[in-house]
């Protein structure tokens, strides 16, 4: 039987999660209608956070955002994951692609980046280390997703998949045919999934015949010619042969 979250913990990390995909920081009032809390009870918690610097305040507002002690524990994580090593390889995807490439982890339905490089060419995909997607939508996701039995993938789903554009799948018998055909090594791509005029590439990471994150080039669509795309399935597939011998060589905590 699953545990209970600790209540108090997870108002913590709720607070904390909730702040850092607010780019302009959030008022007290508004991160209590967020996290649907009643101001008397967050007040202490992120006062306490504020002291420890966890979060801070922007100069002569009453909005918080996230503060210099955080990023001290995303430090610690990228060096004790293997993200340093992820990224030399990211680079060379970039440098012979020139598109951008990103490293994502599932989390629950939707897709964690934690690690991107961005595309040297002036129209490109615009994103951020810390975003989350809808996996279901994504090349990457799916990518993720091929990790799961299709009764994992299901029960993810129970509520329906979420819809992020006109052509992001919301059917899932279309998305469990999708994933088996990665399963089988196929590469996972979306056009137009989960933005327009973008499309993208991805594969699944294995460690110990398991997938523990994934790897994907996005496109505009205007440069979506066949010698490009060829090349850029090329790179990926030469990034997750050393991404994964990486990860068997140095154990990554990812």
């Amino acid at each position: 039987m699953a545990q209970e979250l600790h209540r108090a913990t997870a108002r913590v990390l709720d607070i904390l999660e909730c702040l850092s995909n607010a780019s302009e920081g959030m008022t007290l009032t508004e991160l209590a209608q967020a996290l649907g809390a009643p101001k008397s009870s967050l007040f202490p918690i992120v006062h306490t956070l504020q002291q420890r610097q966890y979060l801070q305040q922007f100069p002569g507002t009453s909005r918080y955002t996230i503060g210099p002690s955080s990023l001290v524990l995303g430090s610690a994580y990228t060096f004790n994951s293997g993200i340093v090593a992820i990224t030399d390889v990211i680079k060379q995807v970039v440098a012979a692609s020139q598109e951008t490439c990103q490293f994502g982890i599932l989390d629950q339905g939707n897709v964690l980046y934690i690690a991107k490089e961005d595309s040297p060419e002036a129209i490109r995909m615009i994103s951020r280390v810390g975003n989350r997607l809808p996996a279901n939508a994504t090349a990457i996701g799916k990518a993720l997703l091929s990790g799961l039995t299709n009764a994992e993938v299901r029960a993810l789903y129970a509520n329906g998949l979420p819809r992020l554009t006109a052509r992001t799948i919301t059917d899932i018998g279309t998305l469990l045919n999708q994933l088996d055909d990665i399963r089988n090594g196929g590469i996972a791509c979306e056009q137009e999934e989960s933005t327009p005029q973008l499309a993208c590439w991805a594969l699944p990471l294995y460690r110990g015949g398991k997938v523990f994150a994934a790897l994907s080039v996005s496109v505009p669509l205007f440069r979506c010619q066949s010698g490009k795309i060829e090349l850029i399935c090329q790179s990926l597939r030469r990034a997750k042969a050393t991404i994964e011998q990486l990860a068997e060589l140095q154990s990554f905590g990812i």
